[in-house]
């Protein structure tokens, strides 16, 4: 072809390319290919045609940053955010036990204050049921001395009245046995001291069936007593046992809620430093999802935009590229 021919061809395969490069939405490296295209001669058309390589290369790089940014922004912000929450449910949680802890503390308190009440309630009736025992057994034996010398002087008198009514009696049962013994004739009228001797028995009888009685009792006021002693005293020893066992079980109740005490409060105290610390943890993870969404927000809005535009980009370079090379043929 002749050389206006051929200048005819380059010019309108320039013009091709450029309006190839028009189409994308303008970017400062697209025009600057332009300008070169413009400054290029016809010749040299390979030139701009290894810019066109390159630039296509940049843009497929550019675009494979993106979707790794866009991968590892998506990944960091809902990793953050779970992490916020969870950070932010501990501080709930934390709150919640202490609160619960606060009143489980007051009421190990009233516990503890009704137990040692109760204790030392329990040692006073104790003590009162030991000092009344004391007493009764005092007044016990006091009563059993008295009791016992009173039945040795009722014995005494007993026994001498005895001796004092026995010799008459006797006497006059001897009497008796000799009157029988004179034959089968009618005895006589009784002596005048018959009336006297029988009045004696009588009056003997009596007395000593009465000093009888008042042994008899005198002697079951002793078993009474001994009765109601045993009694008592076997009341007194349940008391000591049961109230012994009560102690000793309310003393290890009162040991075990004080250990408890102690330790809810350490953990009380535990859980507020605890409390403190993920505060902050919060504020720190606040803060690191408020630079996230800083460095993130503008890419993961315009991701599909930049995308989109960038495919435009490398189509256009792509039809550029194919203009000129065909210039070569």
């Amino acid at each position: 072809p002749s050389l206006l021919q051929t200048q005819t061809s380059y010019k309108d395969l320039r013009q091709r390319a450029l309006a190839a490069l028009k189409t994308t939405k303008g970017d400062s490296k697209i025009d600057f290919i332009a300008l070169a295209l413009h400054a290029t001669a016809p010749a040299t058309f390979d030139k701009v045609i290894g810019m066109i390589d390159e630039m296509v290369v940049l843009q497929q790089e550019e675009q494979v940053q993106d979707d790794k940014k866009k991968t590892y922004c998506e990944a960091e912000l809902d990793k953050t955010e779970d992490e916020k929450k969870s950070l932010e449910q501990k501080v709930d949680d934390l709150t919640k036990a202490q609160e619960d802890g606060k009143d489980s503390l007051a009421t190990l308190g009233d516990e503890i204050e009704a137990l040692a009440d109760g204790i030392k309630a329990l040692d006073k009736q104790v003590a009162d049921a030991t000092e009344n025992r004391k007493e009764e057994n005092a007044s016990y034996k006091e009563e059993m001395a008295a009791n016992g010398a009173a039945k040795k002087i009722l014995e005494l008198a007993k026994g001498r009245l005895a001796k004092f009514y026995s010799p008459k009696t006797a006497a006059a049962s001897f009497a008796t046995v000799g009157v029988h013994e004179v034959g089968s004739a009618a005895p006589p009228p009784p002596p005048e001291t018959w009336g006297a001797y029988k009045k004696q028995t009588e009056e003997a009888g009596g007395i000593l069936g009465m000093m009888q009685v008042m042994i008899s009792d005198v002697e079951k006021e002793i078993t009474e007593s001994k009765t109601e002693e045993e009694n008592a005293q076997e009341e007194y020893d349940t008391l000591i046992a049961d109230s012994g066992e009560k102690r000793r079980m309310d003393s290890q109740s009162l040991s075990d809620k004080e250990s408890a005490k102690a330790d809810l409060e350490k953990s009380l105290q535990q859980m507020a430093k605890e409390e403190k610390t993920t505060k902050f943890e919060v504020m720190a993870t606040a803060e690191t999802l408020k630079d996230l969404h800083m460095e993130c927000d503008w890419l993961l809005n315009n991701f599909e935009a930049r995308k989109e535009a960038r495919a435009g980009e490398i189509d256009a370079l792509k039809k550029a590229k194919a203009v000129l090379s065909g210039a070569d043929v």
